[in-house]
Protein backbone atom coordinates (compact mmCIF):
# COMPACT_ATOMS: atom_id res chain seq x y z
CA UNK A 1 0.00 0.00 0.00
CA UNK A 2 3.02 2.29 -0.18
CA UNK A 3 1.67 3.91 -3.38
CA UNK A 4 -1.47 5.26 -1.72
CA UNK A 5 -1.45 8.94 -0.83
CA UNK A 6 -4.52 10.79 0.46
CA UNK A 7 -5.96 7.41 1.38
CA UNK A 8 -9.70 7.05 2.00
CA UNK A 9 -10.35 4.30 4.53
CA UNK A 10 -13.92 3.18 5.30
CA UNK A 11 -14.80 0.53 7.91
CA UNK A 12 -18.06 -1.42 7.73
CA UNK A 13 -19.33 -3.78 10.42
CA UNK A 14 -20.86 -4.28 13.85
CA UNK A 15 -19.82 -3.68 17.46
CA UNK A 16 -16.28 -4.99 17.08
CA UNK A 17 -15.52 -2.49 14.32
CA UNK A 18 -17.41 0.25 16.18
CA UNK A 19 -14.94 -0.35 19.00
CA UNK A 20 -16.89 -1.83 21.91
CA UNK A 21 -14.51 -2.95 24.64
CA UNK A 22 -12.00 -0.20 23.88
CA UNK A 23 -13.24 2.89 25.71
CA UNK A 24 -16.94 3.48 26.32
CA UNK A 25 -19.83 5.68 25.28
CA UNK A 26 -18.81 8.34 27.82
CA UNK A 27 -15.18 8.94 26.83
CA UNK A 28 -15.60 7.60 23.30
CA UNK A 29 -14.84 4.30 21.62
CA UNK A 30 -11.53 3.67 19.93
CA UNK A 31 -11.36 0.10 18.59
CA UNK A 32 -9.18 -1.71 16.10
CA UNK A 33 -10.41 0.24 13.06
CA UNK A 34 -9.54 3.57 14.72
CA UNK A 35 -6.17 2.14 15.66
CA UNK A 36 -5.58 0.95 12.11
CA UNK A 37 -6.51 4.38 10.77
CA UNK A 38 -3.85 5.90 13.01
CA UNK A 39 -1.25 3.49 11.61
CA UNK A 40 -2.30 4.31 8.06
CA UNK A 41 -1.98 8.03 8.75
CA UNK A 42 1.63 7.56 9.82
CA UNK A 43 2.54 6.23 6.38
CA UNK A 44 -0.03 7.79 4.04
CA UNK A 45 -0.20 11.60 4.19
CA UNK A 46 -3.72 12.96 4.00
CA UNK A 47 -5.43 9.78 5.18
CA UNK A 48 -9.16 10.23 5.75
CA UNK A 49 -11.25 7.75 7.71
CA UNK A 50 -14.95 6.92 8.13
CA UNK A 51 -16.39 4.25 10.42
CA UNK A 52 -19.93 3.20 9.50
CA UNK A 53 -20.16 0.26 11.94
CA UNK A 54 -23.07 0.00 14.38
CA UNK A 55 -23.35 -2.52 17.20
CA UNK A 56 -25.89 -5.33 16.96
CA UNK A 57 -26.01 -5.37 13.17
CA UNK A 58 -26.24 -8.65 11.26
CA UNK A 59 -24.42 -9.13 7.95
CA UNK A 60 -27.63 -8.38 6.08
CA UNK A 61 -28.15 -5.18 8.06
CA UNK A 62 -24.57 -4.10 7.43
CA UNK A 63 -25.10 -4.63 3.70
CA UNK A 64 -28.44 -2.81 3.68
CA UNK A 65 -27.39 0.12 5.84
CA UNK A 66 -23.68 0.63 5.22
CA UNK A 67 -22.73 -0.53 1.73
CA UNK A 68 -24.32 2.32 -0.22
CA UNK A 69 -22.87 5.03 2.06
CA UNK A 70 -19.47 3.31 1.84
CA UNK A 71 -19.57 3.25 -1.96
CA UNK A 72 -20.54 6.93 -2.00
CA UNK A 73 -17.34 7.70 -0.06
CA UNK A 74 -15.28 5.95 -2.79
CA UNK A 75 -12.73 4.34 -0.46
CA UNK A 76 -9.28 3.23 -1.49
CA UNK A 77 -9.34 0.80 1.42
CA UNK A 78 -12.38 -0.79 3.07
CA UNK A 79 -12.75 -3.35 5.84
CA UNK A 80 -15.83 -5.56 6.06
CA UNK A 81 -16.25 -7.49 9.30
CA UNK A 82 -19.69 -8.89 10.14
CA UNK A 83 -21.39 -12.17 10.95
CA UNK A 84 -20.91 -12.65 14.69
CA UNK A 85 -24.43 -11.43 15.44
CA UNK A 86 -25.71 -13.98 12.93
CA UNK A 87 -23.70 -16.78 14.54
CA UNK A 88 -25.41 -16.21 17.88
CA UNK A 89 -28.98 -16.24 16.62
CA UNK A 90 -31.20 -19.37 16.80
CA UNK A 91 -31.52 -19.51 13.05
CA UNK A 92 -28.17 -19.41 11.23
CA UNK A 93 -27.51 -20.03 7.53
CA UNK A 94 -23.80 -19.82 6.70
CA UNK A 95 -24.48 -19.54 2.97
CA UNK A 96 -26.92 -16.67 3.48
CA UNK A 97 -24.56 -14.75 5.75
CA UNK A 98 -21.61 -15.32 3.42
CA UNK A 99 -23.77 -14.17 0.52
CA UNK A 100 -24.27 -10.78 2.15
CA UNK A 101 -20.55 -10.51 2.87
CA UNK A 102 -19.65 -11.47 -0.70
CA UNK A 103 -22.04 -8.87 -2.10
CA UNK A 104 -20.14 -6.23 -0.15
CA UNK A 105 -16.77 -7.60 -1.24
CA UNK A 106 -17.91 -7.57 -4.88
CA UNK A 107 -19.33 -4.06 -4.86
CA UNK A 108 -16.37 -2.47 -3.11
CA UNK A 109 -13.68 -4.21 -5.16
CA UNK A 110 -15.57 -3.48 -8.40
CA UNK A 111 -15.27 0.20 -7.54
CA UNK A 112 -11.51 -0.18 -7.13
CA UNK A 113 -11.18 -0.43 -3.35
CA UNK A 114 -8.79 -2.78 -1.65
CA UNK A 115 -10.87 -4.79 0.82
CA UNK A 116 -9.82 -6.67 3.94
CA UNK A 117 -11.86 -8.97 6.17
CA UNK A 118 -11.34 -11.23 9.20
CA UNK A 119 -12.00 -14.82 10.16
CA UNK A 120 -13.43 -15.43 13.62
CA UNK A 121 -12.00 -17.38 16.59
CA UNK A 122 -13.82 -20.30 18.15
CA UNK A 123 -15.68 -18.67 21.04
CA UNK A 124 -16.11 -22.07 22.70
CA UNK A 125 -12.50 -21.69 23.82
CA UNK A 126 -13.58 -18.65 25.81
CA UNK A 127 -16.76 -20.04 27.32
CA UNK A 128 -17.94 -23.68 27.36
CA UNK A 129 -21.55 -22.56 26.98
CA UNK A 130 -20.71 -21.37 23.46
CA UNK A 131 -19.55 -24.82 22.35
CA UNK A 132 -22.60 -25.37 20.05
CA UNK A 133 -21.53 -22.29 18.08
CA UNK A 134 -18.12 -23.76 17.21
CA UNK A 135 -19.29 -25.58 14.08
CA UNK A 136 -21.01 -22.41 12.88
CA UNK A 137 -17.79 -20.43 13.25
CA UNK A 138 -15.88 -22.98 11.18
CA UNK A 139 -18.55 -23.02 8.47
CA UNK A 140 -18.65 -19.23 8.20
CA UNK A 141 -14.86 -18.90 8.17
CA UNK A 142 -14.66 -21.42 5.31
CA UNK A 143 -17.17 -19.45 3.27
CA UNK A 144 -15.47 -16.14 4.03
CA UNK A 145 -12.22 -17.51 2.62
CA UNK A 146 -13.98 -18.77 -0.51
CA UNK A 147 -15.85 -15.51 -1.14
CA UNK A 148 -12.76 -13.41 -0.46
CA UNK A 149 -10.75 -15.51 -2.89
CA UNK A 150 -13.23 -14.83 -5.67
CA UNK A 151 -12.85 -11.06 -5.30
CA UNK A 152 -9.21 -10.59 -4.32
CA UNK A 153 -10.10 -9.65 -0.74
CA UNK A 154 -7.35 -9.81 1.90
CA UNK A 155 -8.27 -12.29 4.65
CA UNK A 156 -6.78 -11.64 8.08
CA UNK A 157 -6.57 -15.11 9.61
CA UNK A 158 -7.07 -14.28 13.25
CA UNK A 159 -8.84 -17.61 13.79
CA UNK A 160 -5.71 -19.72 13.28
CA UNK A 161 -3.57 -18.45 16.15
CA UNK A 162 -4.00 -19.69 19.73
CA UNK A 163 -3.27 -16.27 21.21
CA UNK A 164 -6.60 -14.88 19.97
CA UNK A 165 -8.45 -16.79 22.69
CA UNK A 166 -6.23 -15.59 25.52
CA UNK A 167 -8.75 -14.14 28.02
CA UNK A 168 -6.61 -11.02 28.36
CA UNK A 169 -7.54 -10.07 24.80
CA UNK A 170 -11.26 -10.12 25.60
CA UNK A 171 -13.67 -7.97 27.59
CA UNK A 172 -15.59 -9.51 30.50
CA UNK A 173 -18.54 -10.17 28.17
CA UNK A 174 -16.32 -12.54 26.11
CA UNK A 175 -17.88 -11.16 22.94
CA UNK A 176 -15.84 -8.00 22.41
CA UNK A 177 -12.11 -7.47 22.38
CA UNK A 178 -10.39 -5.67 25.24
CA UNK A 179 -8.18 -2.65 24.44
CA UNK A 180 -5.25 -5.07 24.12
CA UNK A 181 -7.36 -7.27 21.86
CA UNK A 182 -8.28 -4.35 19.62
CA UNK A 183 -4.59 -3.46 19.46
CA UNK A 184 -3.79 -6.99 18.28
CA UNK A 185 -6.55 -6.96 15.66
CA UNK A 186 -5.26 -3.66 14.26
CA UNK A 187 -1.74 -5.13 14.14
CA UNK A 188 -3.06 -8.22 12.36
CA UNK A 189 -4.79 -6.17 9.67
CA UNK A 190 -1.75 -3.92 9.25
CA UNK A 191 0.42 -7.01 8.79
CA UNK A 192 -1.96 -8.49 6.21
CA UNK A 193 -1.94 -5.17 4.34
CA UNK A 194 1.89 -5.10 4.55
CA UNK A 195 2.05 -1.69 6.16
CA UNK A 196 5.61 -0.48 6.85
CA UNK A 197 6.80 -1.58 10.27
CA UNK A 198 4.16 -4.30 10.64
CA UNK A 199 5.10 -7.93 11.33
CA UNK A 200 3.71 -11.16 12.76
CA UNK A 201 4.33 -10.25 16.39
CA UNK A 202 0.56 -10.07 16.89
CA UNK A 203 0.45 -13.88 16.58
CA UNK A 204 2.78 -14.45 19.52
CA UNK A 205 1.67 -15.34 23.06
CA UNK A 206 1.26 -12.50 25.53
CA UNK A 207 4.07 -11.84 27.98
CA UNK A 208 3.68 -12.85 31.60
CA UNK A 209 2.02 -15.84 33.21
CA UNK A 210 -1.16 -17.08 31.50
CA UNK A 211 -4.54 -16.49 33.10
CA UNK A 212 -5.49 -19.33 35.43
CA UNK A 213 -8.79 -20.80 34.24
CA UNK A 214 -11.02 -21.89 37.14
CA UNK A 215 -12.19 -25.48 37.38
CA UNK A 216 -14.98 -27.32 39.11
CA UNK A 217 -17.54 -25.30 41.06
CA UNK A 218 -15.57 -22.08 40.56
CA UNK A 219 -15.85 -22.51 36.79
CA UNK A 220 -19.58 -23.22 37.07
CA UNK A 221 -20.09 -20.14 39.25
CA UNK A 222 -18.20 -18.02 36.73
CA UNK A 223 -20.38 -19.28 33.90
CA UNK A 224 -23.53 -18.50 35.88
CA UNK A 225 -22.31 -14.95 36.53
CA UNK A 226 -21.58 -14.54 32.82
CA UNK A 227 -25.06 -15.76 31.90
CA UNK A 228 -26.68 -13.37 34.37
CA UNK A 229 -24.56 -10.37 33.40
CA UNK A 230 -24.24 -10.77 29.62
CA UNK A 231 -25.97 -13.72 27.98
CA UNK A 232 -29.28 -13.21 29.77
CA UNK A 233 -29.73 -9.57 28.74
CA UNK A 234 -28.66 -10.43 25.19
CA UNK A 235 -31.24 -13.24 24.97
CA UNK A 236 -33.85 -10.94 26.47
CA UNK A 237 -33.32 -8.38 23.71
CA UNK A 238 -33.58 -11.10 21.08
CA UNK A 239 -36.88 -12.36 22.49
CA UNK A 240 -38.28 -8.83 22.43
CA UNK A 241 -37.01 -8.19 18.91
CA UNK A 242 -34.60 -5.54 20.11
CA UNK A 243 -30.93 -4.86 19.45
CA UNK A 244 -28.16 -3.05 21.30
CA UNK A 245 -27.89 -0.89 18.20
CA UNK A 246 -31.50 0.33 18.19
CA UNK A 247 -31.55 4.10 17.79
CA UNK A 248 -27.83 4.31 17.11
CA UNK A 249 -26.03 5.71 14.09
CA UNK A 250 -22.45 5.40 12.88
CA UNK A 251 -19.94 7.15 15.13
CA UNK A 252 -17.98 8.56 12.18
CA UNK A 253 -20.17 8.61 9.05
CA UNK A 254 -18.05 11.09 7.09
CA UNK A 255 -14.47 10.92 5.90
CA UNK A 256 -12.37 13.01 8.27
CA UNK A 257 -8.63 13.53 8.73
CA UNK A 258 -6.87 11.24 11.17
CA UNK A 259 -4.51 12.33 13.90
CA UNK A 260 -2.01 9.90 15.35
CA UNK A 261 -2.32 8.36 18.80
CA UNK A 262 -1.38 10.21 21.97
CA UNK A 263 -0.90 8.66 25.36
CA UNK A 264 -4.09 8.65 27.37
CA UNK A 265 -6.45 9.12 24.43
CA UNK A 266 -9.44 6.78 24.42
CA UNK A 267 -10.17 7.72 20.82
CA UNK A 268 -7.58 9.37 18.65
CA UNK A 269 -9.15 9.08 15.22
CA UNK A 270 -10.77 12.46 15.69
CA UNK A 271 -14.25 13.49 14.65
CA UNK A 272 -17.81 13.72 15.99
CA UNK A 273 -19.36 10.80 17.85
CA UNK A 274 -23.08 10.82 16.97
CA UNK A 275 -25.26 8.01 18.27
CA UNK A 276 -28.09 7.00 20.55
CA UNK A 277 -28.11 5.93 24.16
CA UNK A 278 -27.01 2.60 25.63
CA UNK A 279 -28.37 -0.50 23.91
Amino acid sequence: MSDLENLRFVALGDSQTEGLGDGDDTVGLRGWADRLAEQLALHHPGTQYANLAVRGRTAEQVREGQLAPALALRPGLATVVAGVNDLLRPRFDADEVAGHLEAMYAALTAQGARVATLTFPDVARLTPLARPVGSRVGALNHRIRQAAGRHGVTVVETSRHPVVTDPRLWSPDRLHASPLGHERIAAAVAHALELPGSDDSWTRPLAGPPVVVPAGWRAAAGELRWVASFLGPWLGRRMLGRSSGDGRTAKRPALLPVRTARAGDASTANGPRPGGGPG
